[in-house]
């Protein structure tokens, strides 16, 4: 695991600087706090910060060739690097290292760009071929390891984060407002987009050529199509997904380091922690994150699970005083990002940084056997068809506007008027248009918006488009397509990446997703219940049912709680200064009702208050100062926090 960067001339006279590809690096070295490695040679220069699991004696980068016209950096881990080096070598290559790096080397010369079809793990890498002077970027299936790239007139610039792009070209720090309104959509911002205006993310499964100039990017994955595997019994169903799950923690279990797992205790991690247990010779080492607010508190599940299997527990409870820390957070995570998740991501990964250089985690279990709530909301919405279509827009055009805005079926009803596709994407959206009559933005953001392209338009074409033929599987397909990667995993890469700490995800071990894709719906879900299969799964593996049949709680925190509590208010009080309403986003008298509404505790606004924030500290941060460069990007802890550890017979825990 590592951090990424690179400079590559457009002509070929362009002399790549080594000072200038350290420079990148130095913005990413807690991606990678064990080594440097840097080639500058001609027009590329390459870099790497790395972070040793595997193959710490020899496993440094850049990594080249026999000829040394061939190299290589790379952030992630090839778990099927073992099987492909015997063949690789079968065909003459030599190796000078064990690790999972050098395989990329060798498998480019046989295979060129098609290479990344034959890695199976994370990865986001980049290979020179000095030769035929090209640069082969590319990015996993899933988007696990994050990859962006631009251009001026005389380079391409790469790199794992946006910071290290920045620091070579500080004049790319330019808004890109299409990315904003993505981000006031959604609470992210969807790939390809950035929040800067010349930056792009390299999206997942995709791969990037630039030779003589040119860029072009091409998709080399996809997942396949949807709904068309049944299982004969539901017994052959948990034997099949038990024993691709199985495989695909155990190739995930190998390190040269200590390994451990971020246990929430909800089913996905719960599964993930049984599983471990049975392949461990020791008991497995969990993490999990407490809140005193009992809405939000997940530990006491996470305790049940770690008696169960009998693993190492150890337990943070995190309390109020966010301040500090967001600011921070914001910092590390380069754009807008409004998933409140990342505070307890953040420090769950720090504590298990502690003890443990790599941890399993249970991402990507909703979206592949479909675990979110919005989805039965989906199913149900489907079978109430109150509005034909024209009706429907009458609605929204005549009526709507004229209802109450504090009835608390406005929503619902605005939701039902909608087309039954355009129902599901009004409801994971930040700004739908039902809000915007009463909005919190200005006029002249607005006027502008509505003549810019519809953000949900490329949602649109995922859910005409994809491989689904159900209403399930379209909507769990632009899930992983959208939110999985723009939020989950950018979210989970940023956090763990602050702490230096590796996070990996067996869900997302792509021949299990490609064949949880093909699963009939009726086995995901039915008669209401979410996650069918893999509940039977967890009940085999004796994962308590206290964990599986109680609500989902997400890991999230308790905003309402600590927006109201001493220092937090001052917080809000950023949204109401000159400098925030003089940027032209927010119309200020919107913006001030609101926290006015939830300070009173009139109307619960931490939500919409939240991303507001997020917004306005990002600009801060990046807009009026070096760029997020040069800036401390080593995370402190803001919160109050104290740890408690103890064995799974004995948990114990400490609040402040």
């Amino acid at each position: 695991m590592c951090g990424i960067a690179g400079i590559v001339g457009i002509e070929p006279n362009y002399q790549a600087e080594p000072v200038e590809v350290h420079r990148m690096c130095q913005t990413i070295v807690h991606r990678g706090p064990d080594d440097e490695g840097i080639y500058a040679h001609g027009r590329a220069g390459l870099g790497m910060r790395r972070l040793s699991i595997i193959d710490l004696s020899t496993g440094q980068q850049p990594i080249h060739n026999e000829d040394h016209d061939l190299w290589v950096v790379f952030n992630g881990e090839i778990y099927n690097f073992p099987e492909l080096r015997p063949e690789l070598e079968a065909r003459g290559h030599r190796f000078y290292t064990n690790s999972d790096t050098e395989v990329i080397v060798h498998l480019y010369e046989e295979y060129g760009a098609d290479c990344v079809k034959r890695l199976r793990g994370m990865f986001a890498l980049a290979v020179w071929d000095q030769r035929r002077q090209k640069l082969l970027l590319a990015r996993d299936r899933f988007g696990k390891k994050p990859l962006y790239y631009a251009m001026d007139s005389e380079r391409l610039l790469f790199g794992s984060e946006i910071k290290a792009l920045l620091a070579a070209a500080p004049d790319f720090a330019e808004t890109d407002l299409h990315g904003l309104l993505n981000f006031f959509y959604f609470g992210y911002i969807p790939d390809p987009h950035t929040a800067f205006k010349r930056i792009h993310k390299l999206p997942p499964g995709h791969l990037l050529e630039f030779t003589e100039g040119q860029v072009c990017v091409q998709k080399y994955w996809d997942l396949p199509a949807h709904g068309t595997y049944e299982p004969e019994s539901e017994e052959e169903c948990v034997e099949e997904l038990e024993h691709r799950l199985a495989e695909a923690v155990r190739v995930r279990m190998i390190s040269d380091v200590p390994l451990g797992a971020l246990l929430s205790g909800g089913v996905d991690s719960s599964i993930i922690v049984a599983l471990m247990a049975r392949i461990s010779s020791r008991p497995v080492k969990t993490f999990s994150i407490g809140f005193s607010s009992p809405d939000f508190n997940e530990a006491e599940y996470a305790r049940l699970v770690a008696r169960q299997f009998g693993t190492e527990h150890h337990e943070l409870y995190v309390e109020a005083n966010i301040e500090e820390t967001i600011h921070m957070l914001t910092r590390s995570l380069e754009e807008p990002f409004g998933d409140s998740s990342i505070v307890p991501t953040y420090h769950v990964c720090r504590l298990a940084r502690q003890y443990v250089t790599v941890a399993l985690a249970g991402d990507g279990g909703d979206e592949l056997f479909a675990g979110y709530e919005r989805y039965a909301s989906y199913l149900r919405r489907r079978k109430l068809r109150v509005f034909p279509t024209a009706i429907g827009r009458w609605y929204r055009k005549r009526i709507h506007p004229a209802v109450p805005t504090e009835w608390r079926g406005r929503r619902f009803m605005y939701n039902l008027s909608l087309p039954l596709r355009e129902r599901y994407l009004d409801g994971i959206s930040l700004l739908p248009a039902c809000l915007r009559e009463q909005s919190v933005f200005s006029r002249e953001f607005l006027a502008w918006a509505d003549k810019q392209p519809s953000p949900y338009d490329p949602f649109r074409r995922y859910l005409e488009h994809g491989p689904a033929s159900d209403p399930l599987s379209e909507v769990q397909y632009l899930d992983a397509k959208t939110y999985l990667s723009g939020d989950i995993l950018t979210k989970v890469d940023r956090m763990s990446m602050a702490n230096s700490l590796e996070v990996r995800a067996p869900f997302l071990d792509h021949p299990l997703a490609e064949w949880a894709a093909r699963l009939s719906p009726h086995w995901k879900v039915r008669l209401g219940e979410l996650k069918y299969i893999l509940k039977r799964l967890a009940e085999r593996l004796g994962v308590p049912r206290e964990v599986l049949y109680r609500p989902k709680q997400g890991f999230s925190m308790p905003l309402l709680h600590w927006f109201r509590q001493d220092p937090s208010p001052a917080l809000l009080d950023i949204l109401l200064e000159p400098r925030t309403m003089q940027r032209g986003y927010f119309d200020e008298n919107g913006v001030r009702r609101r926290v006015l509404e939830h300070r009173k505790g009139i109307r619960d606004r931490s939500w919409e208050l939240w991303h507001l924030l997020i917004f306005e500290l990002w600009h801060r941060n990046f807009m009026e100062t070096k760029c997020g460069v040069g800036s401390n990007t080593e995370l402190q802890p803001g919160l109050a926090l104290r740890e408690a550890t103890a064995s799974a017979r004995a948990p114990a825990f400490a609040r402040v």
